[in-house]
């Protein structure tokens, strides 16, 4: 798949914007502050509804403006697909074939993408929290009941959580409701730990060849899924619904006593091992950057293996962060097969024919053009 055309409205510091990409690799070059990462970020936000860079929509909407809207035409095996997302200050609102989506996870899926930024390079060494992300993120692209299922959780957890401070603070005395919630908490739970263990899976078989190549064949990565309890990929629905009660049962007073929920899908976390080491704690730079980077091709194998077709790649300013053979293994590996964008503020120094072969634009205070042979 690749996305034909871009039109955005009242978007960051776009007042308008109309743009036709390549179906191959588009080079987005221009200095920093220019809007660059704005384009890239558009691309992103269209096809999942949310951006990579801000939790707060409002953030997209252009000054003095009151809505930013999103619209791309997007080629599939099957044909054409309008896609449109407006932002407003209440809310957003998604169509697609022009046709209004009653719900978000109804429209995200339709158009994959892949983002490598240099703050992906943080999914092996930052926090739990950015690699959960990444996993919600990925799974919720080709699973939307996934995606449901996730965001019924998290309304669960947050009348859980509710509901332990008013009995922390005894506003509530009656743990009645709490078992309520906690028999709705642990049915959603155990869908989304079990989802989690066979994306995992997937992406490990993915990633662990590619891994291979990058380092020569000297490492090994292996990535493991590691939830808040006790349970394996092996553990039935039942046997995972019966740890996680036990585990509740065991904790109660200690959960009522600090207000918040202790366990469960949003306290899990991913560990990325090579040659058997923690790459987190005992992994050079480079080989974290190895890691993030087969993570990253691996997600793109993953997709079209679930899909039948390639996602389009986002490379926002992260060609820069590395060395000469990661970005060649990186340049090779999409070379002919996936819509690329690659935002930078330069290309020299990175000589790949895959960069001379591009369509480049050069952008400048919200303005994009393309760049002529001449130019």
């Amino acid at each position: 798949m690749y996305i034909e055309q871009l039109e955005l409205s009242h978007y960051r510091n776009y007042d308008t914007l109309t743009v036709e990409f390549d179906n191959n690799v588009n080079v987005i070059l221009g200095e920093n502050a220019q809007g660059k990462t704005n384009v890239m970020e558009s691309i992103y936000v269209l096809a999942m509804a949310k951006s990579h860079r801000t939790s707060n929509d409002k953030d997209l909407i252009q000054w003095d403006s009151d809505y930013a809207k999103i619209k791309g035409r997007v080629m599939k095996h099957h044909g054409s697909l309008p896609m449109e997302l407006t932002v407003t200050k209440k809310g957003k609102k998604a169509r697609m074939n022009h046709l209004e989506q009653s719900k978000l996870s109804h429209y995200i899926g339709h158009m994959n993408v892949v983002m490598f930024a240099p703050e992906d390079l943080h999914l092996v060494k930052g926090s739990p929290q950015v690699r959960r992300r990444f996993i919600d993120m990925e799974i919720g692209q080709i699973s939307a009941v996934y995606l449901h299922d996730s965001s019924l959780y998290q309304k669960i957890l947050q009348q859980r959580n509710h509901y332990l401070k008013q009995l922390q603070t005894r506003k509530q005395r009656d743990q009645t409701m709490l078992d309520v919630l906690t028999d709705q908490f642990i049915e959603m739970a155990v869908k989304i730990i079990q989802r989690r263990f066979q994306f995992i899976d997937l992406l490990q078989q993915w990633a662990q060849p590619i891994h291979s190549g990058i380092s020569r064949g000297i490492e090994t990565l292996e990535v493991v899924y590691k939830p808040s309890v006790q349970v394996t990929n092996e553990d039935s629905r039942d046997d995972i619904e019966s740890v996680i009660r036990k585990k509740f049962d065991e904790l109660r007073e200690r959960e009522i006593d600090r207000g918040v929920t202790l366990i469960g899908p949003h306290r899990d976390d991913l560990q990325f091992l090579v040659n058997g080491h923690d790459v987190q704690t005992f992994g050079s730079q480079g080989q974290q950057r190895t890691t993030a980077l087969s993570i990253k091709l691996a997600e793109i194998e993953l997709i079209r293996a679930e899909i039948g077709e390639y996602p389009i790649l986002l490379l926002d300013d992260v060609l820069s962060e590395l060395d000469d053979y990661r970005q060649s293994h990186l340049l090779n590996t999409i070379q002919g097969k996936v819509q690329t964008f690659v935002t930078t503020t330069s290309v020299e120094g990175i000589d790949h024919q895959t960069l001379r072969e591009a369509t480049t634009f050069i952008v400048e205070n919200g303005r994009i053009s393309r760049k002529t042979e001449e130019g």
